[in-house]
């Protein structure tokens, strides 16, 4: 039976095991600077910690549980891992340089049951959820390369964008994101993390109303229902309508902005038709709504899909402007290596696989 990652548990939630384990509550403080101040790498390195306590803390915690597969780093600063999980499952991870810090985007599942007919993800269907623990690993095993750097950078920003829908692992992705910001840890500030979702509306309204400063991005996609439904499964039973009663809710409760991504693929969704359609669907919201224009990594199991020209997004990016909407036709990062999330994943597991049938 694997044991669970320290990693997986909040800083509150270590006390109370403390607690329950006949230990003082202090004892948590101290661990929680080893793993995220010092960030030592074995229980047996806390050296203020006697060794009936350490004893304790190897026998029902792990402390790594992701083994690197695969790195690759793009002419741009980007680096993509492959990450294996104890139990041979594997997951991706991205690490991005921007002029305003280090962001790294992070996976919440194994596979993808949301069904985009566009997205590398979805190729293979979700065989769980990740822990919190496995969530939070991924930034730390990023944050050990960089120590090994010696240069002083650290993760500044975070993505919840990589394989999965975080909305579908709620809990392990809100505990994830109250670790890594915990002022006695990693104190990645709330306002430099950003979660996405593809519209899962119960759970919108749900962080709506968790009194955090994390930022929100929706993976719109489509300006309605017909071309959504085509591009987004999920548009079936989440669709556009229900999705801005959801977005009005999370404005008047938080007053806070909210990302729309939109993905550009050719004759799909980037006509003019569909940006004047996107501007008069936003055009009330646009104190509160900035628009990502997302040039689309093509995915050889699409080929159906084509990314759009410079051109036809040039014109959908000004005509949203006229509408007063804020949009930006985004920066592409890491071109030269897997760039759509799940495609190294993906092959990996295809190489895998020829082995086996040869063997």
């Amino acid at each position: 039976m694997m044991k669970q990652s320290i990693y997986s548990l909040t800083q509150d939630k270590l006390k109370a095991w403390f607690e329950e384990h006949g230990e003082k509550k202090f004892r948590a403080t101290q661990v929680w600077d080893w793993l995220y101040v010092k960030r030592v790498r074995t229980f047996d390195e806390m050296s203020n910690l006697g060794k009936g306590t350490i004893d304790l803390l190897n026998e029902n915690f792990d402390m790594s549980p992701l083994t690197e597969v695969v790195v690759q780093e793009s002419k741009d600063g980007t680096i993509k891992y492959l990450f294996q999980l104890e139990d041979k499952n594997m997951i991706e991870t991205v690490l991005m340089r921007h002029e305003y810090g280090l962001s790294v985007c992070v996976t919440t599942q194994v596979g993808c049951n949301i069904g985009c007919t566009f997205c590398a993800s979805g190729l293979l269907t979700k065989q769980r959820d990740l822990s919190a623990g496995e969530i939070v690993a991924q930034i730390m095993q990023v944050q050990f390369y960089l120590d090994q750097q010696g240069n002083g950078d650290r993760v500044s920003h975070i993505v919840v964008m990589g394989i999965g829908e975080p909305f579908d692992n709620y809990d392990n992705v809100m505990d994830f994101l109250r670790t890594v910001n915990d002022k006695n840890g990693l104190a990645i500030g709330a306002r430099h993390m950003t979660v996405s979702t593809s519209g899962l509306v119960h759970k919108m309204y749900e962080f709506a109303d968790e009194g955090i400063q994390v930022n929100l991005a929706l993976s719109l996609h489509a300006p309605n229902n017909e071309v959504r439904t085509s591009m987004m499964r999920i548009n079936r039973s989440n669709p556009v309508e229900k999705l801005m009663e959801a977005v009005d809710y999370y404005l008047e409760k938080t007053n806070r902005k909210i990302t729309f991504e939109y993905i550009m693929i050719s004759n799909v969704n980037d006509r003019p038709e569909h940006a004047h359609e996107l501007g008069e669907l936003l055009k009330n919201k646009k104190k509160l709504c900035y628009v990502n224009l997302i040039p689309y990594n093509p995915v050889s199991e699409h080929d159906q899909y084509s990314r759009s020209s410079k051109a036809d997004m040039k014109t959908f990016h000004e005509i949203l402007s006229k509408y007063g909407v804020n949009n930006v036709v985004r920066k592409e990062q890491g071109t030269d290596i897997d760039a759509a999330c799940g495609q190294l994943r993906s092959k990996q597991i295809k190489k895998k696989e020829r082995r086996t049938v040869k063997n």
